[in-house]
């Protein structure tokens, strides 16, 4: 099991909108993050104004996480989720190309 952090930025205008939404989770989206072998997913906020942050942690327990990935980004439903929430979201400057949120390195773990 791997576990992963990242981090985006959250248009501050849109937090509500974005918080009414995950508060009901399409089951479908659901089901494909269980399907992709992620467990123990959570998000985070921060507000603060223009430099408001959302962080997610998650657990991976397969054994490809490219194939797992790009399976959950070729789901439909999923697409569709991404496509609501992904004008919300602010990708951090220095993101590589093609990088969302940006994952974070873990510097320490108490198990």
């Amino acid at each position: 099991m791997k576990r992963y952090g990242q981090i985006i930025g959250i248009k501050p205008d849109r937090i509500a909108v974005y918080k009414q939404l995950h508060a009901a989770v399409w089951p479908a989206v659901l089901q494909q993050i269980a399907a992709s072998h992620i467990k123990n997913y959570s998000i985070y906020l921060l507000e603060d104004g223009e430099n408001s942050r959302l962080f997610a942690y998650m657990e991976y327990d397969g054994d490809d996480y490219d194939a797992d990935m790009a399976n959950m980004a070729a789901d439909p439903m999923t697409q569709e989720w991404w496509a609501i929430c992904a004008p919300m979201q602010v990708p951090l400057a220095g993101n590589t190309p093609g990088e969302h949120w940006r994952t974070m390195e873990e510097v320490f773990h108490q198990a």
